[in-house]
């Protein structure tokens, strides 16, 4: 049988997205995997994957934010912002912790930002990394992101080395972060370590390495990492049907809302849809004085 659900991988270093995917479909030999959260190969961490009928709520995720633990150098500018590439410039650090701290403080709220050239955007249909590895270097539009919370952890002013924590909106580029704290601080810095701890509203404490998968597909436990879909939705409200709704909600007959519980319009974007045996069912959306099936788990 077919598995279904999500997986929470602590993505190691040095290897893609897609590497993730390709080694969790040998361990299961299936072919409809998928990720949601895109890291870099040098980042590790939290990667939300999707197996089986999970993969059709991969476009349809809550907003939620995603939170980072990530070490930077000053006194030192590259080509793509972190350690791993090129030194363009080095620069005296003359700046301690105070003024690390205040900068830092100063990038809180909403902002924009521009998207480094070594990053997956596209612009006029080519990814920016292809085209920064041709040395071309195009002007990029800046793009809105939030920075929620940004927290200094650790400091090492002597070697210039400082570890923070960011909760920010989807699309924030950290290492831009540090290439722009670098540049408010007149030394510029480097990304040298990044690790991503929540995404999708999935925890890192709730990863698994590949390793530990790799054992449990060996002995035929694979399905205990699985995570059921609906946990990364839990941010949309929740409605019981009765077995009667449940069999038109899935046959793709409109609910009148007057015989559902109430759901307040600010909710109206999405909402969960369980069976009476409190198995999930699908997404649906209410419209006007109806609900109806937006996405349906074929179990």
């Amino acid at each position: 049988m077919e598995l279904t659900g999500i997986l929470i991988v602590d993505k190691p270093a040095g290897f893609t997205s897609f590497d993730v995917v390709a080694k969790l479909r040998g361990m299961t030999k299936m072919r409809k995997i998928g990720h949601a959260g895109t890291l870099d190969p040098a980042a590790t961490g939290v990667l939300p994957v999707f197996l089986g009928g999970a993969t059709r709520f991969i476009d349809l995720l809550p907003n939620h934010g995603k939170r980072y633990t990530a070490t930077f150098l000053l006194g030192i500018t590259t080509d793509t912002q972190d350690t791993t590439g090129t030194t363009l410039k080095t620069r005296p650090v003359e700046v301690g912790e105070a003024e690390v701290s205040a900068a830092l403080s100063s990038f809180v709220g909403k902002g924009k930002q521009i998207p480094p050239m070594y990053s997956a955007v596209k612009q006029d249909g080519k990814r920016l990394y292809e085209l920064a590895r041709q040395g071309i270097e195009v002007e990029r539009k800046p793009r809105a992101i939030e920075i929620r919370e940004l927290n200094l952890l650790v400091s090492d002013p002597v070697a210039g080395r400082y570890t923070i924590d960011v909760f920010c909106s989807k699309g924030t580029y950290i290492r831009t972060i540090c290439h722009d704290l670098g540049e408010k601080l007149g030394c510029g810095a480097a990304l040298e370590s990044l690790r991503r701890t929540v995404a999708c509203g999935l925890f890192l404490e709730s990863a698994h390495t590949l390793d530990q998968l790799q054992g449990l597909a060996d002995r035929g436990d694979f399905s205990s990492a699985l995570l059921p879909v609906e946990s990364a939705l839990a941010a949309y409200p929740r409605f019981d049907l009765d077995e009667q709704q449940a069999a038109r909600f899935l046959n793709g007959v409109r609910l009148p809302l007057d015989d559902l519980p109430y759901v307040a319009p600010q909710n109206r974007s999405h909402v969960r849809i369980f069976g009476p045996d409190a198995h999930f069912l699908g997404l649906g959306a209410a419209k006007g004085k109806s609900l109806g099936h937006v996405r349906i788990l074929h179990r």
